[in-house]
C-alpha cells in the first residue's frame, strides 16, 4: 500500500511540475519624461522590478524611499527599477512633481493608457510589484504594501541578483 502511496505522490508532482515552470514576463514599451522609450527586452540579462504606482495612492508614496534605497544600494549589481505611473491623463501632470520630491534616480514610466497595468495587475492593486528575472521570466509579483514588504522584495531580487544567465 505505501508503494501506492508514492507512486500517486510521484504522479501528482509530475501533473503539476510543468505548471510551476516560469512563464516569460510581458513585454512593454513605455516612455519616460524625456520621450524616451523603455521596453522589458532593453533590460535582458538584469533583474528588473517593474513598480506601479499612482500620485493618489498613499501606499505608494510611503514605498518609494525604500524602493530608490534598493535601487541605489543594488544597481550596480544588476538591478533595474522601473516606477511605472498608472495615472491617467487627468493627473499624469502631477507624476514628475512626485519624482522630484522624493527624488526618485530610476526611470519613471508613463502608462496612462494602463497597457502594461493591465498586462500585470489587471485588478489595478495599487501599489503593485512585479520582479523580472534575467532571463525574462516573471519571478515574483506582489500586491499592496505594509511597512516590511519592502524587506521580502529586497530578499527576493538578491536571490534573482546571485543567479547567472542562463
Amino acid at each position: 500500500m505505501r508503494w501506492l502511496q508514492s507512486l500517486t505522490a510521484a504522479l501528482l508532482l509530475a501533473i503539476t511540475l510543468p505548471t510551476l515552470a516560469a512563464s516569460p514576463a510581458p513585454e512593454i514599451s513605455l516612455k519616460d519624461f524625456s520621450n524616451q522609450t523603455h521596453t522589458l527586452a532593453m533590460y535582458k540579462g538584469k533583474v528588473v522590478l517593474l513598480n506601479f504606482w499612482a500620485t493618489w495612492c498613499g501606499p505608494c508614496q510611503v514605498e518609494m524611499p525604500h524602493l530608490q534605497a534598493m535601487y541605489t544600494e543594488l544597481k550596480d549589481q544588476g538591478l533595474v527599477v522601473l516606477g511605472i505611473s498608472a495615472d491617467d491623463a487627468r493627473t499624469s501632470s502631477q507624476v514628475r512633481s512626485i519624482v522630484m520630491a522624493k527624488k526618485l534616480t530610476y526611470p519613471v514610466l508613463l502608462d496612462t493608457s494602463t497597457i502594461a497595468v493591465n498586462a500585470y495587475n489587471p485588478s489595478k492593486t495599487l501599489p503593485f510589484n512585479a520582479i523580472i528575472a534575467r532571463d525574462g521570466t516573471l519571478a515574483y509579483q506582489h500586491s499592496g504594501y505594509n511597512a516590511g514588504d519592502e524587506n521580502t522584495l529586497k530578499t527576493e531580487i538578491l536571490g534573482l541578483l546571485a543567479q547567472t544567465t542562463p
